[in-house]
């Protein structure tokens, strides 16, 4: 198994620039099964999840054809699709669920096995499932209960439907499923992440009409066809947000390129908080933790536009070495401080009751072997290891390989100490 040995590191200077969005391009690679035309994706990032995505296309009957040196995909899936998704790509990612409304629209049935994907919470398909029969599909509730979606359609008809919870995954489902439903869809309480913005301009494109995308309603009117188009990938919000974080923690000094401030907004206020100087310049945002002293600050995790879930373990990892105790309370995923044990190991000392995390800061930390429990967790104990005395291992690390594209490339060009070892 392949791990990162991190040591304590000069602050990080130079320029980083952010990849294409791992949370967009997924579900437009799938969107991608709604035409028979070629379909042209540009700003992939060169990912293990973009890969497993690929192979699941394929398996399906798409046709693709990956250039991720240069961060391109095409792919046409004309012909005969399968309804069927293989479990052992199923099993790998979460997203492998965002075909289900494809293959309804493209074959008339989709079974799918629940997804696997970070350990980080339950993350049920009940508001998918919802969706999709409000629109008029059959779930077999037999196979549900053994674990897999089977689920069948002869036609899709538009309604309202009203989402317990602004899940981001139900959202795009339902608007990929709707763009060619009969009549008229209303989503009330949709989630309103950028990633949902560029999924319905990619559609709009290829000929849907979707509006509202980015508020919590969205209508969208279905039509009879779609067509092959090019589209560019929003940049990484996420990873933006890291590198933003691994510019305070070390005290550094960092231009994040490639960016789109608006998306970074609730980020930006909460380093602000911290003591970091945030501006913006022509090329992107000058980040710097060498100017103030960084102190505590208090965070909650709330969908889109608040504080995102998953910057949550990136920013802790600030929190145990900035000056006063913290709290962080995670409203999102139930699931979501198993990161906690790997920062006490390295001697954080923080303290966790439910859903809150009380981190006492001003911890000067020790390298320790820990373990990346999931993608953003693995990012925020390679970003402690910037900051710890010694040396500090980062196993399981493929979770982080599913997120972060030259992860440890982009660390070491603005001087950081890490290295991969192959085992």
């Amino acid at each position: 198994m392949a791990k990162f040995l991190v040591q304590k590191s000069a602050p990080l200077r130079g320029e980083v620039k952010i990849s294409g969005s791992k949370n967009a391009v997924l579900p437009i690679m799938a969107a991608t099964l709604l035409t028979e035309e070629e379909c042209t994706i540009k700003d992939v990032p060169a990912l293990r999840d973009v890969d497993v995505m690929c192979e699941l296309l394929e398996n399906l009957g798409a046709t693709v054809n990956k250039d991720l040196k240069n961060n391109r995909v095409n792919i046409a899936a004309e012909g005969d699709i399968s309804y069927e998704a293989p479990f052992d790509l199923v099993k790998m990612m979460r997203a492998s669920i965002l075909v289900l409304g494809t293959l309804l629209l493209r074959t008339g049935r989709a079974v799918i096995h629940l997804p696997g994907g970070c350990a980080i919470g339950k993350r049920p398909v009940e508001l998918h499932l919802k969706g999709l029969k409000a629109l008029g599909v059959e779930i077999n509730e037999d196979q549900l209960l053994r674990g897999i979606v089977d689920a069948k359609a002869d036609e899709l008809k538009g309604c309202t439907i009203y989402l317990d919870f602004p899940s981001v995954g139900a959202t795009e489902v339902i608007i990929m499923a709707a763009s060619l439903a009969k009549g008229i869809t209303v989503l009330e309480n949709a989630a309103q992440e950028p990633e949902i913005v560029d999924l319905a301009n990619f559609l709009n494109k290829m000929g849907a009409r979707i509006k509202g995308a980015g508020t919590d309603t969205i209508k969208i009117e279905g039509v009879e066809r779609l067509k092959g188009v090019s589209h560019h990938v929003i940049p990484d919000r996420i990873e933006a947000g890291t590198f933003m974080v691994g510019a305070v923690i070390t005290r550094g000094n960092v231009l994040v390129k490639n960016i789109v401030p608006d998306h970074l907004k609730a980020v930006i206020a909460k380093l602000r908080e911290c003591g970091a100087e945030i501006s913006m310049t022509d090329e992107g945002l000058r980040v710097r933790g060498d100017v103030n002293t960084i102190v505590s600050t208090d965070v909650k995790t709330l969908p889109y536009p608040g504080f995102p879930t998953d910057m949550q373990s990136p920013f802790m990892a600030l929190l145990t070495v900035a000056k006063g105790p913290s709290v962080v309370i995670e409203t999102v995923f139930e699931n979501r401080f198993m990161h906690v044990g790997e920062f006490n190991r390295m001697g954080a000392n923080i303290k966790t009751d439910g859903s809150c995390a009380i981190i006492p800061g001003d911890k000067s930390l020790q390298g320790a072997q820990v373990v990346a429990t999931d993608l953003r967790a693995g990012a925020a104990v390679v970003l402690t290891g910037l900051v710890a005395e010694g040396t500090t291992e980062v196993t399981q690390i493929y979770h982080i390989d599913r997120g972060y594209e030259n992860f440890v490339d982009k660390l070491r060009t603005l001087g950081a100490n890490i290295m991969r070892m192959e085992d």
